[in-house]
């Protein structure tokens, strides 16, 4: 592996290492950076408080494509170097500073860190901190007697203390630089000003972040009424986008379509839907659709193109005549959640909860953790098995339950994942391998074979954002918040190490879960705020596939998600005969995910998060020619 100093041609990669930077330059062969991928993850399940080789593996993330992922691995690194630097105290401190010790022998440095950064160019406080480490490291060795000899070449422990001490805050120089062109790359601009701004505190005067700040101040220059120019940083866009993906290392996404599936997925819903079962059907691709991205306030289009013509999907189909009004489905899940701070909605299922002090309630509380309440004893026993023992008593019920208006939306499917998080825990499962998710659609979109191309950090000014993004898979929502750090405050909450226990909560598995939960959950407004307040993901009800002219009605109470024949299809309403004939055998089941009464135009805004781009169905296509 060639030098990190970072110095030579500095890709906006550039600051994750050379593997980043080489692979860009000379278009390595991806196999070969999967496979690096998977030597580096395969140490770090070994040593999983080791720094260098998170950031080892960020520089092959972003060979790959995928800044969102280098960014995760930069922030676990970043807390490790936090570990190594502090005066002690911190949980993982002499895990994390074995670890670095192990990889800065004979007083070498890894290669991964800018080694050409000098002592003094630290700030004031940190440069002391050297400085005093350094001159005692070198009067213990003045002091040593020469006819010693140290063991196998080590070093003298104070100067071995000095080395790792350097590499500690060298590697923290690292995470920032890496956080912050990644984040730029996703578009999280603000979030990516601020660890800017952070890492220029820790050495003032970095060449390479201060280009990265300097291009995002000229995004952010406004002028007011008065022509006087304003630096607008709190309005920076901090909602960027990630692929969209099954990853090509995702081993735990199973065959949809394989007849083990099937067989598994029609025993399930002969329980919950007797006359119905799951089949393999063809959709039209939604090739022709685009998502506004926002980028320093302008709106550019992400196009999501060279699909095929059809999806092969699953979907669910009658298997008996079904009459009008008829029900057809009725599903419980306590993959449901909801951001009430205080009221009076059951933790389990959201459901409305009497009050504990009517006659007649059927309320229950924890009798470990008294701010958790349920609105049955089925609830509360549902919860105990499900998801509640990772969660009782760890504090963590206010988390995610407050967020400003702007953030509720993201927020909401945070709260999935948290559900998620904690159903995976108590069961003793994989989160991808919980049955509530492993065979939803995830909405992905095809891997691509090459990196996007990333551009020179000296041509960042020059950089064709627009075009860079068009024709990629940038399809998934991503903040630093909601994607990287407050998941990773959730499991420290729950006790989770979120070292050791990377195999189960990388960013990868993650961003994985949010794919599968923005393109399932459905929601619920409150009544009097008209705010959205409950969301839920019902595997079985999530199969049967969106049309805007549905040959069914749905309804969401409590936690059982209700699915029955529409009397009147949308498009008969017209027509002197309103009367559905009902759903014939063989017919399949044709849901909706938005509200059918808009205009084409609203109808495919609200389904793009679930369907993951315009809507295809015949109404659409046809109101849509009518519009043009």
């Amino acid at each position: 592996m060639a030098s990190g100093t970072g110095t030579a041609i500095f890709g906006l990669a550039a600051p994750f290492g050379p593997e980043a930077q080489s692979s860009l330059e000379s278009h390595a062969d991806v196999t070969t950076l999967l496979e690096k991928r998977q030597n580096i993850t395969a140490k770090l399940l070994q040593s999983p408080y080791d720094l260098i080789l998170y950031l080892e593996r960020a520089s092959i993330y972003v060979a790959l494509g995928y800044p969102d992922l280098a960014v995760g691995d930069s922030y676990r690194a970043l807390l490790l170097c936090d570990e190594c630097t502090s005066n002690g105290g911190f949980e993982y401190q002499e895990l994390a500073w074995s670890a670095l010790e192990t990889r800065c022998l004979d007083d070498n440095l890894p290669e991964i860190l800018p080694n050409q950064v000098k002592n003094d160019q630290f700030n004031p406080e940190v440069a002391d901190i050297l400085y005093s480490s350094f001159e005692s490291s070198d009067e213990n060795l003045r002091n040593f007697e020469e006819n010693e000899e140290l063991e196998n070449g080590s070093s003298i422990p104070s100067h071995r203390s000095f080395i790792v001490l350097r590499a500690a805050y060298l590697a923290s120089l690292q995470c920032y630089r890496n956080l912050a062109t990644g984040l730029l790359l996703c578009l999280c601009q603000k979030s990516a000003y601020e660890f800017c701004s952070r890492g220029l505190t820790l050495v003032p005067d970095d060449s390479e972040l201060l280009l990265v700040k300097n291009y995002i101040e000229s995004t952010a220059r406004t002028k007011d009424a008065n022509g006087i120019e304003k630096l607008e940083i709190k309005n920076l866009p901090d909602e960027g986008w990630a692929r969209r993906e099954a990853y090509p290392w995702n081993q735990y996404e199973p065959d949809r379509f394989s007849s083990s599936t099937l067989d598994f997925l029609n025993t399930k819903l002969a329980i919950i839907a007797p006359k119905c079962e799951v089949r393999i059907t063809n959709l039209l691709s939604l090739k022709n659709s685009s998502t506004p991205v926002s980028l320093a306030g302008k709106q550019v289009k992400q196009i999501q193109s060279n699909l095929p013509s059809t999806s092969k999907q699953l979907g669910i189909f009658a298997k008996e005549n079904i009459l009008p009004g008829e029900s057809i489905l009725k599903e419980l899940s306590y993959l449901t959640v909801n951001n009430r701070l205080k009221g009076p909605l059951c933790d389990a299922c959201s459901a409305e909860i009497p009050s504990l002090y009517e006659t007649e309630s059927t309320a229950m509380s924890c009798l470990e953790c008294d701010e958790i309440s349920f609105c049955s004893d089925e609830c509360k026993r549902g919860a105990e098995l499900e998801y509640h023992p990772a969660v009782c008593g760890k504090d963590v019920e206010t988390i995610g339950k407050d967020w400003p208006v702007k953030e509720k939306p993201f927020g909401l499917y945070f709260l999935l994942l948290c559900r998620a998080i904690a159903m995976a825990s108590t069961q003793d499962l994989h989160p991808l391998n919980l049955p509530q998710i492993k065979y939803i659609w995830g909405g992905f979109l095809p891997t691509f074979e090459k990196a996007t191309s990333i551009p020179s950090i000296h041509e960042l000014h020059a950089f064709n954002f627009k075009k860079n993004y068009e024709d990629s898979s940038l399809a998934l929502p991503f903040s630093f918040k909601f994607n990287v750090a407050e998941p990773l405050h959730v499991l420290e909450k729950m006790d989770i190490d979120i070292f050791a226990n990377l195999e189960n909560y990388d960013l990868w598995v993650l961003n994985t879960l949010y794919c599968k939960l923005r393109g399932t959950a459905s929601a619920r407004m409150n009544k009097n705020s008209g705010r959205l307040e409950a969301v839920a993901v019902h595997p079985f009800w999530c199969l049967a596939n969106h049309d805007c002219d549905p040959n069914v009605q749905w309804e969401w109470t409590g936690g059982t998600m209700h699915l029955w024949c529409r009397e009147t299809r949308i498009t008969a309403r017209h027509k002197s005969q309103h009367q559905h004939s009902g759903i014939k055998s063989g017919e399949e089941i044709l849901n909706h995910y938005c509200d059918i009464e808009l205009s084409v135009r609203e109808r495919r805004e609200w389904a793009k998060g679930s369907l993951g781009g315009w809507c295809q169905c015949t109404r659409c296509l046809l109101e849509e020619k009518d519009e043009n």
